[in-house]
């Protein structure tokens, strides 16, 4: 499986975001040929190499109008905690309204999926802005967060992500910051209100660095995009790279992205189970059908022995967290048992795709799976049945001759 994880020791901004992916990409150039080339108003957006703490990686530059984003100007005598550490696009002192920022999205000469990503995230911010301030996201109107150059941010990172299509994405635990930052509003908390909001049900902390480490943006792109939350899967890493901030701290201020391939898949499964003794087969089979059939993972029957000697069958139904409850529910309504038990499993899988393979029979289907060292392959059996009846052959004639091919 295709994963993408994203490393936030020192929090999230747009700009580090689209430095760590671009790293990624096959062809930066013709991403920033792109996004140049997308119709915002004044955009050029480069990248230069720059390091952290002798951590080397891509800085983002993005100018509008010729003009470089910059930190807000803060009072002289200002203490450095009033600053924020990175910067949210300050030069252009305009408001605009959710309905304004998606028309300006809307506009651009973007993919269409890239530019539907890119509204879902303003989405996230209006939403935790309009919670911030005590109003409604129709009658929001965004500072820092609706600017051109913070569109820049949220468009590129969509795009990239677009480009490098993951099937799943991965994000650490994030670091926030602490302390105080200065904004349109005046000076405020770390997290500030709005990144507070975004990061329910997130796994945050602190971290040791006195400043605005997580931005807004950088906290709706995160929310939008991953899959889950933890640490560094088991993958085989084809590509790594690093977005540099701005400023400069004691620890290198980093945003790094892994690009690899799981070698083996874990997860958590319920399993749900029942003791039977006192129905038919055929009943206990349509159970097991309708449970298999509502999105069980696996449904299997166990011979057991109940009380006083009398024969019975163990139900047991393997479902995602997700389902638990429904299955449940399912289980009760089939069955004649008037109670079930859950049990929570860790499950490891192995990577697995789909293929075929020409036979004299016609095209089979199979099913692949790969270990870091290793590789198998089976027939898919509703295909090779079909094939049979249909050439009116033995199903082992089929299943031999698919065999000899399977990769």
């Amino acid at each position: 499986m295709k994963t993408l994880y994203i490393e936030c020791n020192m929090g999230a901004a747009g700009d580090m975001l689209t430095a760590s992916l671009l790293e990624l990409l096959p062809d930066p150039d013709g991403f920033l040929a792109t996004m140049n080339a997308a119709g915002i108003p004044g955009l050029r957006m480069r990248r230069v190499e720059k390091s952290s703490c002798g951590v080397q990686g891509t800085h983002m530059i993005v100018e509008i109008g010729g003009a470089e984003e910059l930190c807000p100007d803060v009072p002289e005598g200002a203490p450095e905690e009033h600053m924020p550490e990175h910067h949210e696009h300050h030069h252009e002192h305009t408001h605009a309204s959710f309905a304004e920022v998606c028309a300006r999205i809307d506009a651009l000469k973007l993919p269409e999926e890239v530019r539907a990503e890119a509204k879902r995230v303003y989405a996230l911010l209006a939403e935790a802005e309009a919670h911030a301030h005590g109003c409604d996201a129709e009658s929001l109107h965004f500072h820092e967060v609706g600017m051109l150059d913070a569109i820049t941010d949220v468009c590129a990172v969509c795009l990239a992500m677009r480009l490098l299509n993951p099937e799943r994405v991965v994000v650490s635990p994030v670091h926030t910051g602490f302390g105080q930052v200065r904004c349109a509003h005046g000076i405020l908390p770390v997290p500030t209100p709005a990144t507070a909001y975004l990061l329910r049900d997130i796994p945050a902390s602190a971290g040791s660095v006195r400043g605005e480490l997580l931005t807004p943006t950088g906290a709706a792109l995160l929310r939008h995009f991953a899959d889950e939350f933890g640490w560094m899967p088991e993958m085989r890493v084809r590509a790594a790279g690093c977005g540099i901030g701005t400023k400069e701290f004691p620890a290198a201020n980093c945003v790094r992205a892994f690009l690899g391939e799981d070698e083996a898949r874990s997860g958590e499964v319920w399993e749900i189970s029942c003791n039977l003794d006192d129905m038919t087969g055929e009943a206990i089979g349509f159970a097991a059908e309708e449970l298999m059939s509502a999105g069980a993972l696996d449904v299997y029957l166990t011979p057991i022995q109940m009380k006083k000697g009398r024969p019975g069958v163990k139900l047991s139904c393997l479902c995602a967290p997700e389902d638990r409850e429904r299955m449940e529910e399912l289980a009760l309504r089939h069955t004649s048992s008037i109670g079930v038990r859950a049990q929570r499993f860790e499950r490891r899988t192995l990577p697995r795709e789909a293929g075929a393979v020409d036979t004299p029979y016609g095209k089979i289907g199979v099913k692949i799976s790969r270990g870091a060292d290793f590789a198998r392959a089976k027939p898919e059996y509703e295909d090779a049945a079909r094939a049979a009846r249909e050439r009116g052959v033995p199903l082992a004639d089929v299943l031999r001759a698919a065999e000899r091919d399977l990769p």
